[in-house]
């Protein structure tokens, strides 16, 4: 199984979450993908960048996809970590999880700010 995930690399915080993924995926089932590398239309068609860059998208086998947090605790499940998680995806945690998520996603420039000291970063790469 691999588990393709399309995150913001211009994003301080996605890209630090995405290196942190990559050196906890030991058994080599994320695939993550930068939207903004070079080749990303044509390798990957059907994803919409515009939308991809407002909201976390993960491509699973089968094709489907999932969307914000589905997509983010899908792949710390497959890590293996933070099992905690499960619990924003529970009915009545989920609405709300749901809208803090939106509210990050929608404001991470500035979160990223008030976090690393950066808005944004055009050399986030993820180290293999």
């Amino acid at each position: 199984m691999k588990f393709t995930l399309f995150y913001d690399g211009h994003c301080p915080l996605c890209s630090a979450e995405m290196q942190q993924l990559h050196e906890l995926d030991r058994s080599n089932l994320l695939e993550l993908v930068n939207i903004h590398r070079a080749d990303f239309d044509n390798l990957y068609p059907h994803v919409d960048k515009v939308q991809a860059n407002s909201i976390l998208q993960g491509q699973q086998d089968d094709g489907s996809m999932l969307y914000g947090l589905d997509a983010n605790c899908k792949v710390w499940e497959l890590v293996g970590e933070k099992r905690w998680l499960r619990i924003l995806r529970w009915p009545v945690v989920r609405w709300f999880a749901d809208l803090g998520y939106l509210f990050f996603a929608k404001n991470r420039s500035l979160i990223s700010y008030l976090v690393t000291g950066k808005r944004r970063c055009s050399s986030c790469q993820l180290e293999s």
